[in-house]
């Protein structure tokens, strides 16, 4: 499959790049059709499934709530994501031409899932604590249409720069830093086909569901040269996946191409042990 969407234009992408700086994310309804997201959610239910089947194949980020790290392959819509004309052009402006794909996952948070503390998804590096640089993006897609009561991910726009040596592990903010994000926060609704590119490092949590659904989103993590996210992940490719990958898209995979894929152990253990486990 092939997406139809049109090319970005160079204005379109330099508004987005803004607003990241701006807001920390931006917002792209319509990237896919909705059958693409019905994939997506059939690819998540069959890696969970394998995952929660063997010891550290899932970590806990709350009660009802988990995190998989997954190879490429395994999502079928990986390509049309990661060539997506707005991604691509994005990450290109934000991150510059030689950006790198180091992570892709997907968080989901089940019925009964609890409001998360705020926090980003890994501690503010030097350049953006004292440069106001962002090196590195996280690409959202959700598998379902979120509803209000499925514990809809919630933001704080602008906080992307926010930092403070109070802030545990350099990740969760204390609670008298709550009000300027309750003040400014978002909740996102999106719809199947629909993507968000982010700054991790923007404040935010995940909320209480009162549903009886689960809703699983797609996460895929991009770093400017240098940043070293990759050096916490464990992602790889098939050398038969590989060659079926165009060179515009083996440019940006600096991970291991092997014979045969290992199964990921997760290793987000500060978060999880912070926000309890299930």
């Amino acid at each position: 499959m092939t997406t139809t969407s049109p090319a970005a234009t160079d204005t379109d992408v330099q508004a987005k790049r803004d607003t990241i700086y701006t807001d920390g994310i931006v917002g792209v309804p319509g990237a896919f059709p909705t059958e693409w997201a019905d994939r997506l959610r059939e690819d998540i239910e069959v890696a969970f499934a394998e995952a929660r089947s063997r010891e550290g194949g899932a970590v806990g980020r709350g009660p009802n709530r988990w995190y998989v790290e997954v190879h490429p392959e395994q999502i079928r819509g990986f390509l049309e994501l990661v060539t997506h004309p707005t991604v691509t052009g994005v990450c290109a402006a934000v991150l510059g031409p030689d950006y790198e794909i180091v992570e892709i996952g997907f968080d989901i948070p089940f019925p009964g899932a609890m409001n998360q503390p705020w926090h980003r998804d890994f501690p503010s590096p030097e350049i953006t604590r004292e440069q106001k640089v962002i090196n590195s993006l996280a690409i959202n897609a959700t598998a379902v249409d979120t509803e209000p009561d499925m514990g809809p991910f919630e933001i704080a726009p602008g906080t992307q720069f926010d930092d403070d040596p109070s802030f545990k592990h350099g990740m969760f903010p204390e609670k008298d830093w709550y009000p300027r994000f309750e003040e400014r926060s978002v909740r996102k609704f999106p719809k199947r086909g629909d993507i968000s590119i982010r700054s991790a490092l923007t404040i935010h949590r995940g909320t209480k569901s009162e549903s009886d659904k689960a809703r699983p989103v797609l996460v895929l993590g991009v770093d400017a040269p240098g940043a070293g996210n990759g050096d916490k992940h464990d992602m790889a490719v098939t050398k038969a996946f590989w060659e079926t990958l165009p060179e515009s898209v083996r440019a940006h995979l600096k991970c291991p191409v092997v014979d045969e894929l290992t199964p990921i152990t997760q290793k987000h253990n500060i978060e999880g042990l912070v926000m309890g486990e299930a």
